[in-house]
């Protein structure tokens, strides 16, 4: 059972993308409580104003499933879903390596 990452692109109603963001903040906020969390990176686009992308690493896909039923992280995705126009589009990864990530395994 290694690392599990994950890449997310969200796409906000028109206007809504900063309150969004702050939903996106706050959730990386709270997710500093999860040691098994150790990458949590909400992006805005420069060419797409009303794009997000959030980038996750997680000790293993389990630890980021198990941080769904968090009921703080529930509370934020009903709290975000009405600002988002479409279903997100994400992409499950496993990581190999690379700089900042320490050694996979």
């Amino acid at each position: 059972m290694g690392r599990f990452s994950m890449c997310g692109k969200l796409v906000a109603k028109r206007g809504k993308r900063d309150a969004l963001v702050e939903v996106l903040l706050e959730a990386a906020n709270l997710l500093d409580q999860a040691p098994e969390c150790e990458l949590y990176i909400v992006n805005v686009v420069q060419d797409e104003p009303d794009a997000i992308w959030v980038m996750e690493l997680w000790a293993n896909q389990e630890a980021h499933a198990k941080s769904l039923t968090n009921e703080g992280v529930k509370a934020l995705v009903q709290r975000g879903m009405p600002l988002i126009a479409d279903m997100p589009q994400q992409v499950r990864l496993t990581p190999v390596g690379g700089k900042g990530i320490g050694g996979i395994g």
